[in-house]
């Protein structure tokens, strides 16, 4: 027997009074760096994939998000940026541009923006770091199971039942319903083909 709490302070795992593990399921989106895009490579030249040929380096760290609830759901995730250049003569800035995006069912683009983060290395300095923000606005409907699944799922059921085996996550509606109403943001930084091909590939 399963039993999902949709509210309220179970935590993940417990045993619930009816002898069921509880399962927290959040409406608020998660946030989320997706492969290869939480690095980027800076080439001097350009065109250059060349080992000898990188100029700064900067990946994404210390993802965290925050979730306030109204009419809708704000989502903001702060990050941390750290950078290394490989030519510490002078001081630099360095502005390097990253992606927030809200998505829906885990495929379905639903907002995106595209913002900077700006690193500034003093002369003699080959480090920097800077910290960034991405916030993102879902719809409390959109994101809340229907009434009629979340009685499916919290249905209690005791042994003997013809029911009592049948997993509802398994159902077809509730896995629909789940899909539709799971909401992420994904933040990463926003990579020209190039670059997120090497990323992959390197």
């Amino acid at each position: 027997m399963i039993a999902l709490a949709l509210a309220g302070c179970s935590r993940r795992g417990e045993i619930d009074p009816t002898g069921g593990i509880v399962a927290v399921r959040s409406a608020c989106p998660m946030a989320a760096i997706p492969a290869y895009t939480g690095d980027i490579t800076l080439f001097n030249p350009a065109g250059s994939t060349d080992a000898r040929a990188i100029d700064v380096v900067a990946n994404m760290t210390n993802l965290r998000s925050t979730c306030s609830e109204g009419a809708q759901f704000y989502s903001e995730a702060t990050f941390t940026v750290n950078a290394r250049r490989t030519d510490a003569t002078a001081a630099r800035q360095v502005t390097l541009p990253f992606f927030s995006a809200v998505m829906r069912g885990g495929s379905a683009v639903v907002a995106k923006r595209v913002g900077q983060v700006v690193l500034d290395f003093p002369a003699g300095e080959y480090r920097a770091t800077a910290t960034a923000k991405a916030g993102s606005y879902v719809d409390k409907a959109a994101a809340t199971l229907p009434a009629d699944i979340q009685a499916k799922i919290t249905q209690k059921r005791k042994a003997g039942d013809a029911d009592a085996a049948i997993d509802p996550f398994a159902q077809p509606d509730v896995r629909a319903a789940l899909q539709r109403t799971s909401f992420e943001l994904l933040v990463g930084f926003n990579l020209t083909q190039d670059q997120l091909r090497y990323n992959a590939t390197r």
